[in-house]
C-alpha cells in the first residue's frame, strides 16, 4: 500500500473511534471549540450566501401591509428566540446553542439571506424550514418587518406587534400553507 492509501485507511478508522466513542460533546450548554466554532460560522455564511444569490426580492418590503403581517407572524413564530426590542430575554432563548441572534441588533443580512434562511432553515441551530409550512409571500412578509427591527424602539415594536393581524390561521387562508400538507417521512431509526 501506498503511504497515501494508508493514511487515508488510518484517518477514516480516527474519525469511525470519534463518532463511535462520541469524543466531541454536543450538548447546547458545553460551547464548540473555537476552531469548530470558526468553521461552521464560515461553513452557513457561505451556504447562505452561495444559495441566496439568486433570488429576486420584491420591490415592496416596506408596504406597510407587507410588514403587520410580518410582525403578526414574527411575534407568534420568531420573537420566542429572537426577541425584540425592548424584550427580555426568554427562557428558549438562553437555552440555546448556538445562540438566536437577536434580529433588532443585527442587520449584516440581504433580504435574500433573510429569505432563504426563514423559508429552508438552519441546520442544527434550532432555526425552522418555515417554507415547509408557509408559503414564500408570508415569508416575505416577515423579511418586511426583520428589515424593520434594527433600530426600532421598544415603544415603536409593541405599537407594531399590537397592531398586526391577530389571526395566524386567517392569513395562512388561502395561502396554500400548511392545510393538506403531508409531513415527511421521519428517517429510519428516528420516529
Amino acid at each position: 500500500m501506498t503511504f497515501v492509501a494508508i493514511a487515508t485507511v488510518v484517518l477514516v478508522i480516527a474519525a469511525a473511534g470519534f463518532i463511535y466513542f462520541g469524543a466531541y460533546n454536543i450538548a447546547a450548554d458545553a460551547p464548540h471549540t473555537r476552531p469548530v466554532y470558526a468553521m461552521l460560522d464560515g461553513l452557513r455564511e457561505r451556504s447562505i450566501a452561495v444559495r441566496s444569490r439568486n433570488i429576486a426580492v420584491p420591490g415592496n418590503l416596506a408596504d406597510a401591509k407587507r410588514i403587520s403581517s410580518g410582525a403578526a407572524l414574527y411575534k407568534e413564530m420568531c420573537s420566542g428566540c429572537h426577541l425584540g426590542p425592548g424584550v427580555e430575554r426568554s427562557e428558549m432563548s438562553q437555552g440555546l446553542y448556538p445562540r438566536a441572534p437577536e434580529l433588532a441588533e443585527t442587520a449584516d443580512l440581504s433580504p435574500a439571506q433573510q429569505f432563504w434562511i426563514i423559508k429552508h432553515g438552519v441546520k442544527l441551530s434550532a432555526m425552522p424550514a418555515w417554507g415547509k409550512t408557509h408559503p414564500d409571500p408570508l415569508i416575505w412578509d416577515m423579511v418586511a418587518f426583520v428589515r424593520k427591527l434594527p433600530g426600532m424602539t421598544g415603544e415603536e415594536y409593541k405599537t407594531l406587534i399590537a397592531g398586526a393581524p391577530a389571526e395566524h390561521d386567517e392569513m395562512m387562508k388561502d395561502m396554500g400553507g400548511m392545510k393538506g400538507m403531508a409531513m415527511p417521512a421521519a428517517p429510519h431509526g428516528h420516529d
